[in-house]
């Protein structure tokens, strides 16, 4: 069993900053590319930022400058630190990692998703 548990969401004026936090626990051997994604009403889900093992990223270009993902590899956990915040930033964010468990398999995994509301 493994899990991703988010935090950080919450309802910020544009111009704002949050900071989200997705922490893995369970049968974990290690983590590969940990990530967070976005879905907005009515929208597609999308890739908003990834980091590998090794710490190398990848950003949208609509939050390139304003973003920033890290992670903490001894505490399994990602975050992604958001600045100048736009109304068009609203949505759920989801963390996802691809987690290599201790019984071999790799697992694609999500977790359940927090709320991020800009207000203008």
């Amino acid at each position: 069993q493994v899990q991703l548990v988010e935090s950080g969401g919450g309802l910020v004026h544009t111009g704002g900053s949050l900071r989200l936090s997705c922490a893995a626990s369970g049968s974990i051997s290690s983590i590969n590319n940990m990530g967070w994604y976005r879905q907005a009403p009515g929208k597609q889900r999308e890739l908003v930022a990834s980091i590998t093992s090794g710490g190398s990223t990848n950003y949208a270009d609509s939050v390139k400058g304003r973003f920033t993902i890290s992670r903490d590899n001894a505490k399994n956990t990602v975050y992604q630190q958001m600045n100048s915040l736009k109304t068009e930033d609203t949505a759920v964010y989801y963390c996802q990692a691809i987690i290599n468990t201790v019984w071999g398999t790799l697992r694609n995994c999500w977790g359940q998703g927090t709320q991020v509301t800009v207000s203008s």
